[in-house]
C-alpha cells in the first residue's frame, strides 16, 4: 500500500486551515453587509448600554445560523458582570413549537472542562494535591497504557490540565457509528478495559494535543480525593456558592424540563446534496465522560459564571468573598498563563493553551475562553480579563457535513463575537 508522506499530508492540512480562516474573514465581512435587517416597526427600544455594534452582529448571527440550517441558538454580551445585550434565534424544540427564549437550557460540552480544572485548583490550594503529582499515584490503572517514550509515571496533573500528556485525539478510536454503540463510554470500568489497547502519541509534556480522556482522569482524581462523585463535588464547591441554580449534569430535572432544548444534526445526502435536519431529542447520556462535557444550563447561568471569572462583584463584598472561596484571582490567573501553542500554522491569530483555558492574543488584548461540542450542541464563551467584557453563545444544531473549506456558521459567529470584547 502506498501512503502519502507525513510532511506532505501536514502541509496540505495547514494550507486547508489557512484557506478556511481566510474564508471565515471574508464571510464575516460579506454577511455583515448582506444580512437582512428587520423592518423598523419590529424594532424594540434598545437598552442604553447596548453597544452600537450589537445590531449588525445580531443580523449576522441570524443570517449565518439560517444559512447553516441551525434550528435554534442564543447569545449574550456582558460588561462588568452585567448583561448588556442578548439575542435569540429559532426553535428550542421545533416539533413542539417552542421558541428559543432567555430561559432555554443548552448543553455546553467541553466548556465543562473549566469546572473540572477549577476543582483541581481548589484542591491544590487546600493542600490536597500538587500539580506536579504523578497521575498514576491516583490512577494506577493508567500504567496499562503503552508508553513508547518511557514510563506512564511521568505524566503529571499539570499535563492533563494543559492537554500535553500525550493521549490521542480523536478520543475514542473504537466507535464505528453503529446504532447499538453507546453514545459515550458509560462506566469507569469501560475506560479501564480500553487502556491496554491505547498508547501515547508523543512524549508527555513536549507539546499540545487536545484530550477528552485527560479530563475524565482529572474527574476521577477529584472523586478519589473527596469521596464525592464529580457532579456532587462541583455542585458543592462551584455551582452553589456562585448561585448557578439552573445548572445540572446528565438528565434534566423535572422542574426544568420545559426549558430544555432539543438538539439536531444536519445531514447532507452525498448523492443529491440535499440537507436534512435530524432531531436527536432532548437528553442524552454522557456516561462517565461528564467531567469532560456534561454541563447543562441557560445562558443566564453562564453569565453568572463569567461574572466570577471577570471578578465583576461591583463592590458587593459578600459576593467578592464568595468568589475568593471558590478560587483566588491568583490561581485563576495561573490557569490563564499560556503554556502550549495550539496553532503552529497561524501567525495572524495564534492561540495558546493554559490550564483548561484557551488564550487568544488579539492586538493589545488577550482573550480567554473555550468552545464546546457534544451531541448536536455547540457553544463558545470568551472574556477579556482587562475590560471585564464577555460573550457566550449556544447552538442546538451541529453540521458535520459542511463542504470542505467553507466556514461554518459557528466559526463565522465566533470570530465576529471576539471582535465585540477586544
Amino acid at each position: 500500500m502506498i501512503t502519502t508522506p507525513f510532511f506532505v499530508r501536514r502541509t496540505a492540512i495547514l494550507q486547508s486551515r489557512s484557506s478556511a480562516r481566510r474564508a471565515v474573514a471574508a464571510a464575516i465581512a460579506a454577511l455583515i453587509v448582506a444580512a437582512p435587517q428587520p423592518a423598523r416597526a419590529q424594532h424594540k427600544p434598545q437598552p442604553a448600554a447596548q453597544p452600537a455594534a450589537w445590531r449588525p452582529f445580531a443580523a449576522l448571527f441570524d443570517s449565518a445560523a439560517h444559512s447553516d440550517s441551525i434550528v435554534g441558538a442564543a447569545v449574550l454580551l456582558m460588561r462588568d458582570g452585567r448583561v448588556v445585550a442578548h439575542h435569540e434565534f429559532g426553535w428550542a424544540d421545533r416539533a413542539r413549537g417552542q421558541r428559543v427564549t432567555d430561559n432555554t437550557i443548552f448543553h455546553y460540552g467541553s466548556i465543562t472542562k473549566q469546572l473540572t480544572a477549577i476543582s483541581i485548583m481548589e484542591l491544590r490550594d487546600r493542600g490536597q494535591l500538587a500539580l506536579n503529582d504523578r497521575v498514576t499515584s491516583y490512577i494506577p490503572e493508567l500504567r496499562q497504557v503503552h508508553d513508547p517514550y518511557g514510563s506512564m509515571d511521568s505524566i503529571t496533573i499539570r499535563m492533563l490540565m494543559s492537554h500535553s500528556a500525550g493521549f490521542q485525539n480523536p478520543t475514542w478510536p473504537y466507535k464505528q457509528g453503529l446504532p447499538w454503540e453507546p453514545f459515550e463510554p458509560t462506566t469507569w470500568s469501560q475506560l479501564v478495559a480500553m487502556m491496554p489497547y491505547q498508547e501515547l502519541f508523543f512524549k508527555p509534556g513536549s507539546r499540545y494535543s487536545y484530550s477528552n480522556p485527560g479530563f475524565i482522569y482529572l474527574g476521577r482524581i477529584i472523586s478519589e480525593l473527596t469521596d464525592d462523585p464529580w457532579e456532587t463535588y462541583v455542585q458543592k464547591n462551584i455551582l452553589s456558592p456562585l448561585g448557578l441554580t439552573r445548572s445540572y449534569f446528565n438528565t434534566t430535572p423535572y422542574y426544568l424540563a420545559d426549558d430544555r432544548s432539543a438538539n439536531y444534526t444536519v445531514v447532507r445526502d452525498s448523492a443529491t446534496g440535499r440537507v436534512h435536519v435530524q432531531d436527536n431529542g432532548r437528553d442524552f447520556d454522557p456516561g462517565v465522560t461528564i467531567p469532560n462535557g456534561g454541563w447543562n444550563a441557560p445562558l443566564a447561568d453562564l453569565a453568572t459564571y463569567l461574572a466570577f471569572l471577570t471578578d465583576a462583584s461591583r463592590g458587593d463584598t459578600a459576593l467578592e468573598r464568595r468568589y475568593g472561596i471558590v478560587l483566588s484571582r491568583a490561581s485563576l490567573a495561573e490557569m490563564w498563563h499560556p503554556l502550549y501553542l495550539t496553532t503552529p500554522d497561524s501567525s495572524t491569530h495564534p492561540e495558546w493553551m493554559g490550564m483548561s483555558f484557551f488564550v487568544l492574543p488579539r492586538g493589545t488584548s488577550t482573550l480567554i475562553g473555550h468552545t464546546g461540542s457534544q451531541a448536536g450542541f455547540l457553544a463558545f464563551m470568551y472574556f477579556n480579563p482587562a475590560t471585564k467584557a464577555a460573550i457566550v453563545a449556544a447552538f442546538n444544531t451541529n453540521d458535520d457535513a459542511s463542504p470542505d473549506g467553507k466556514p461554518t456558521a459557528f466559526e463565522v459567529i465566533r470570530q465576529a463575537a471576539l471582535t465585540l470584547i477586544q
